[in-house]
């Protein structure tokens, strides 16, 4: 009875996003320029303003530290192309979720929406509220650290603000995505233009027999090459929008194209300004780079650089806040989740109760604070989760030949991606063998027993205690499920 009333109230009215009546959908307003953004806005965060020494540290020379930048955004780039089919092919929002589903069925489906939804989403993205608030809080307290009570809430705050904006118009979060990413490449022209500069009067002293001293070995590279990657971790987040992109045919394939190559391009650059004016032990010893880099070449301005290191960072959020939500509003549609997160604001038409279970989740991990170390055990798990899409793409190209495929990859380049991610996932485990990555998979297993008791068999008492809640919320939120899905 509620959902009907809500939905005449939503023929009555006009949605508050357009001028014309819009059917209770999430609608198609993410354009080229605003993919760019969520691809180049999400990936670049805070490292590598911050830290970026995970690749030099492993490699110890300048010259095979630039080499991996680089070939991590060629590989990047091949593991978005077969993303890209994908998500042409299967046009369904959730990025790897409708994949796994099309290609083994509901259990891999599920327990990556178990994992991810519980676990990786949400802390990664208190991760970065926490890097954000530690940022932007340092100034006020010069000489000792900020206090932890005061970051965490600054951190809190940080997700209730993109939770709210995210929540209430996908206009509007779309605008702030696309504001901190163009203010994320004004610093990262500002450090690249500067470098140019010092290199053209000179300052080329740190890039001279540049692979002396390298670390070459087999396990050094591995390691570099498994950390630059996760520099460009992100590369898929269009994908978990694809029923909101216009022409997704074009724009989603055409927005990695671009997207990713500017990535690599600022990653390279932004090392060589970098190495303009710090050896390799001054980098790595470094605590933030862009801002040692910035008190070297751009005072008495240097302090725009934390300034738009903060911007970075939000931004980033932002991102990961916008895609994270559209995974748990499409496990929800399929009824992997509770039904009530798939449902649409009658007046915002965005999905409200999935955005805001994704800010209520990553709260709660910003309550022990300490949580780095959780995200790197289950690392392994979302190259997993990669791998095992991107076989999905091999299997369905014998299994699913009746699927329209206006991308088609070469299938050496899926196949190479597939044992590179089953590289990414032994490479942590074997250099650091640790009885967390067991907890860890454990942890994903456990989605079995919730999927065989609340999903599978649907238990009467569960549907019953679940009723008066589902509705009790729709009514509070406005909100009615999706008048249909996608084809």
């Amino acid at each position: 009875m509620g959902e009907t009333s809500l939905r005449r109230r939503m023929r009555e009215e006009k949605s508050i996003q357009g001028n014309a009546p819009k059917t209770t959908n999430l609608q198609k307003e993410v354009g080229l320029i605003s993919g760019i953004s969520i691809i180049v806005g999400t990936i670049i965060g805070s490292g590598i303003f911050i830290s970026p020494k995970s690749v030099l540290s492993n490699t110890a020379a300048v010259g095979p530290c630039l080499i991996i930048w680089a070939a991590c955004g060629i590989l990047a780039t091949l593991g978005a192309l077969c993303f890209a089919e994908l998500g042409t092919m299967i046009t369904k929002s959730g990025g790897e979720y409708p994949y796994l589903m099309e290609a083994f069925g509901p259990i891999p489906a599920y327990l990556f929406s178990w994992t991810s939804l519980f676990v990786i989403k949400p802390s990664s993205f208190a991760i970065i509220c926490l890097s954000f608030s530690e940022y932007v809080s340092a100034p006020f307290y010069s000489g000792c650290k900020p206090p932890t009570a005061v970051v965490k809430c600054l951190a809190a705050a940080a997700i209730l603000f993109i939770t709210t904006v995210n929540a209430l118009s996908v206009r509007l979060g779309r605008y702030v995505q696309n504001l901190f990413t163009a203010a994320k490449l004004v610093i990262v022209a500002i450090i690249i233009i500067s470098g140019i500069v010092l290199l053209a009067q000179g300052s080329t002293k740190n890039f001279e027999n540049s692979f002396e001293d390298a670390k070459l070995s087999v396990g050094a590279i591995s390691l570099a090459f498994y950390n630059g990657l996760w520099a460009y971790d992100g590369w898929n987040q269009l994908n978990y929008i694809t029923e909101e992109l216009r022409d997704p045919f074009r724009n989603l394939p055409l927005a990695i194209v671009i997207g990713i190559p500017l990535v690599t391009v600022c990653y390279i650059l932004m090392n060589i300004s970098y190495f303009t004016v710090m050896t390799t032990t001054e980098l790595l010893q470094s605590q933030a780079v862009a801002v040692t880099f910035g008190d070297r070449v751009l005072y008495p301005a240097s302090w725009v650089v934390p300034l738009f290191v903060a911007f970075s960072t939000i931004g980033a959020a932002n991102g990961s806040c916008f895609t994270a939500g559209r995974l748990i509003y499409v496990a929800g549609r399929e009824g992997h989740m509770l039904k009530v997160l798939s449902y649409i604001s009658v007046k915002r038409l965005t999905p409200a109760p999935a955005i805001i279970f994704h800010g209520i989740v990553a709260t709660i991990y910003v309550i022990p604070g300490d949580i780095n170390s959780l995200v790197n055990y289950f690392s392994f798990a979302a190259w997993l989760f990669y791998g095992m899409t991107i076989l999905g793409l091999i299997v369905m190209r014998f299994t699913r030949k009746e699927l329209e495929r206006p991308i088609k990859v070469p299938i050496f380049i899926p196949i190479l991606v597939t044992f590179l991610s089953v590289f990414l996932v032994l490479a942590p485990i074997i250099s650091e063998p640790a009885w967390e990555y067991l907890y860890c998979v454990l942890f994903i297993l456990s989605g079995l027993i919730v999927y065989f008791l609340f999903v599978y068999y649907k238990f009467g008492w569960a549907q019953r205690l679940s009723k008066p809640v589902t509705m009790f919320l729709q009514m509070l939120m406005e909100v009615v499920p999706p008048e249909k899905e996608p084809e």
